[in-house]
């Protein structure tokens, strides 16, 4: 099964949810796990903002099973057992050339010798993903006008700061990048505009939430 087909089947179900949360509950804090997450997370915006109740700190796409996926993959090269101990933020979004891991942050430090990068950042490229915090609407977030600034996109995964009232902060980690990552970065961008537009167009040509 394509994205498309997950859009197609999942596009209104997400709808026809969120309006419920806009009608009954608020100022829930919502966490979208249906795929492609890339646009149904800006679909239940969009629902959110046309019921006048859409609050960017409490919206987030969930991405706990690829944060498991990378912390396993690379115990080769770490020398750790415990996956817990390994965090490597990864950046985007969630499907194809939109997950971008970035390795060189990991911590602990983890030497990954060349030729064996290119086999851990394919499965990331290939829709099983390796890890990505929690994907979210960056303006109205501290710290995410920046990053929304830099990546030209208001949808974007980055580790997020978490507090009672939902995203308190998001953490910008893309000075930091290493040149391969920052070209992976590019091709990333281009591939999460058109899963947010098409999001976005979904429910501004859908009858049921005008």
């Amino acid at each position: 099964m394509t994205r498309d087909d997950l859009f197609n089947i999942n596009a209104g179900i997400v709808r026809d949810l969120i309006t419920g949360v806009a009608e009954n509950c608020p100022k829930a804090l919502i966490l979208v796990i249906s795929n492609p997450v890339n646009s149904t997370v800006p679909i239940a915006a969009e629902v959110m903002k046309q019921a006048g109740v859409f609050d960017p700190k409490r919206l987030f796409g969930v991405t706990t099973l690829d944060v498991v996926r990378a912390e396993t993959f690379i115990q080769d090269f770490a020398g750790e057992n415990d996956p817990s101990k390994i965090v490597i933020p990864v950046v985007g979004g969630h499907s194809g050339e939109t997950i971008v891991p970035l390795f060189s942050q990991s911590k602990p430090a983890i030497n990954i010798p060349a030729e064996k990068l290119g086999p851990l950042v394919k499965p990331a490229k290939g829709q099983k993903g390796i890890i990505e915090p929690s994907y979210v609407y960056l303006p109205g977030i501290d710290g995410g006008d920046a990053i929304s600034k830099e990546t030209g996109v208001d949808y974007f995964s980055v580790p997020i700061e978490l507090g009672p009232l939902g995203a308190e902060k998001a953490q910008n980690v893309l000075s930091s990048m290493t040149l391969e990552e920052k070209r992976l970065l590019e091709a990333c961008k281009t591939g999460l505009k058109g899963s947010i537009e098409k999001g976005i167009q979904f429910i501004a040509k859908s009858p049921d939430t005008k």
